[in-house]
């Protein structure tokens, strides 16, 4: 996989911040989410590769029930992708789409835990051996998120992070 391919699995760790109706307080919960956010992190393309440093930027759109993000993450001084995701929720369930990663338009569901929304990311084709991975969007402080993508390493079994993120407010 190239460089390029790196940034796209950046943008399925951001995919994840969507709709909540789980819990009373979700709808703050999200609409906290909305903004401006830049940061940097480490991006794997396959689970046993060297990170490559990022940089990336997103703007954020939130209702009570839904989140819409867009963004681009470069790498590798000339390369960037343009990431998006948008997330709605129905009763306790985060459904949606991200698109980004390069293997097509990723499928992503879950529920939030505390100050974390915790998807499944089901891929359009394999990585690393297969088409699922796991995804945390953690809120850090009131202006902060940490986006983390888990993979599980096809040949050890092993879970590796393939991506972590950590946005700040603008």
């Amino acid at each position: 996989m190239t460089g390029l391919t790196k940034l796209m699995l950046i943008a399925a760790v951001v995919a994840p911040m969507g709709g909540f109706a789980a819990h009373a307080n979700d709808g703050d919960f999200l609409t906290s989410l909305e903004g401006s956010w830049a940061g940097k992190g480490t991006v794997k393309v396959r689970t046993n590769a060297s990170p490559v440093n990022v940089n990336c930027t997103f703007k954020t759109d939130a209702t009570d029930t839904s989140l819409s993000l867009d963004g681009k993450c470069r790498g590798l001084v000339v390369v960037s992708r343009a990431i998006s995701a948008d997330l709605t929720a129905n009763g306790t369930s985060y459904k949606g789409t991200y698109t980004g990663a390069g293997t097509g338009v990723a499928g992503l569901n879950g529920q939030r835990s505390g100050d974390a929304i915790n998807l499944g990311i089901r891929w359009a084709k394999e990585v690393n051996g297969d088409r699922s991975a796991r995804m945390t969007v953690e809120k850090v402080g009131s202006n902060g998120l940490r986006l983390t993508t888990v993979d599980e390493d096809p040949e050890t079994g092993a879970r590796v992070v393939t991506s972590q993120i950590d946005l700040a407010r603008l």
